[in-house]
């Protein structure tokens, strides 16, 4: 039996290890942190999208990057670094804003997105919805501008549309920027979900499969490799050895890549949440949103609410910024003053692994026995179980479902 180390214990690396052990591997996971998702997959914005997928690099994306910067409360920061990687990923970036790029990566996002919704459908007998909080609540994109309503609406090849008045008649919880809101699309069949509460469970089932060798909390300082694959792992516990190794890492995976002479087109978007407890009486919303213009989301996850925003583009700092907290809140109590007790509200920063693309890496490199499960950036949470389940047939040298012309290192 071939055993597998995985490097990683987020969303991304739980169901990778958990896919290759169903697929007949054994299975380590080395995860720097004391428990497990305690990085990007802790406090994410909770939304299962697998048909809002549309990556972040679109025509126009540039113009509006720059004007966000100059507002007081816009959704996006920049800091320059001294650092080739920020400005390599920024030129890319760049190079996949125009309409064409972004049908052809939205397309194949959406291929991903589906075989994720079908994955995760068939962990249910594993770790039950009731562990992590799981709603099908829908999600409901809406609109301030009607220009920008009336370009979506008419781009719209699936959902609702509905007028603003409507928006706020369904979703109580939008009542009070119901003035304010042009319109929205609606899509059934998205969900809602506690990230955190999934790897958790995940975990437990992880660690009860009879293939299983066990969890090491260990910093992996260097990936050791010869002849063409890795030999091993020098960790801050010692080395560890296998047969083969999965990079599941999050930010961290751009580093580790680089021991080995692997660039991975990687940079840490910062992200942002806050997450306050619904009390009885409180009009939290129903329906997942995402409030387009100011790229804010809003989901019910059990008794909570969790709204996550932003995109910082300010290199590997996970510090809590009190300016951009208190901007988030304030636009939160604007639009949703009665969904939660903001007097109990608790904030979270986290750095989202994105390409340049927003489609993630999957598969082989160069190395024979080192492979990829990276770059998911927002969409970690909505991707994993599909992205595991590639990687697992990868390495059994079965076909993949689809083709991945646009999800592997070479793209």
């Amino acid at each position: 039996m071939q055993q597998v180390i995985v490097i990683g214990g987020g969303v991304v690396g739980l169901t990778s290890a958990w896919w290759l052990l169903e697929a007949g591997f054994g299975v380590t996971v080395v995860e720097r942190a004391p428990e497990v998702a305690s990085g990007a997959s802790y406090g994410n914005g909770g939304q299962l999208s697998y048909r809002y997928v549309s990556p972040l690099a679109d025509a126009g994306v540039p113009l509006k990057a720059i004007a966000w910067l100059f507002q007081e409360h816009g959704p996006l920061r920049f800091k320059p670094e001294l650092d080739l990687r920020q400005w390599t990923w920024l030129a890319s970036f760049l190079g996949q804003c125009t309409a064409s790029a972004n049908r052809r990566t939205t397309a194949k996002l959406l291929e991903l997105g589906e075989l994720s919704r079908s994955s995760m459908k068939g962990l249910e007998n594993i770790v039950s919805p009731d562990d992590f909080a799981w709603r099908d609540a829908g999600k409901l994109v809406v609109y301030r501008s009607s220009k920008l309503f009336e370009q979506a609406a008419g781009k719209a090849t699936a959902g609702e549309i509905w007028s603003g008045a409507e928006c706020a008649t369904r979703e109580p919880a939008l009542a009070a920027a119901r003035v304010q809101l042009a319109g929205g699309i609606y899509n059934n069949g998205e969900a809602v979900a506690d990230c955190h509460a999934f790897c958790v469970a995940l975990a437990e089932r992880v660690r009860l499969h009879p293939r299983f060798n066990g969890f090491v909390q260990a910093d992996v300082t260097r990936i050791a490799a010869t002849g063409g694959k890795v030999v091993g792992l020098d960790t801050s516990v010692g080395a560890i050895g296998g047969d083969a190794f999965v990079l599941a890492a999050g930010i961290e995976s751009r580093n580790l890549a680089a021991h080995v002479g692997i660039r991975l087109p990687l940079y840490p978007l910062k992200g942002y949440s806050l997450t306050a407890p619904i009390r009885p009486g409180d009009t939290a919303p129903e329906i997942s949103v995402t409030d387009f213009e100011r790229k804010v989301l809003y989901a019910r996850i059990g008794d909570k609410l969790r709204v996550a925003a932003m995109v910082d583009i300010v290199g590997e700092d996970v510090q809590l910024d009190p300016k951009r907290i208190d901007s988030l809140t304030r636009q939160v109590q604007e639009t949703m003053p009665h969904a939660a007790d903001y007097g109990r509200l608790s904030a979270w920063a986290g750095l989202r692994p994105a390409t340049p693309n927003s489609a993630p890496i999957i598969g082989a490199t160069r190395l024979s026995n080192l492979w990829l499960n990276v770059g998911h950036g927002p969409l970690g949470f909505t991707f994993a179980a599909g992205t595991a389940r590639v990687l697992a047939d990868l390495m059994l040298e079965k076909a993949p479902p689809f083709a991945l012309d646009m999800l592997a290192l070479q793209r």
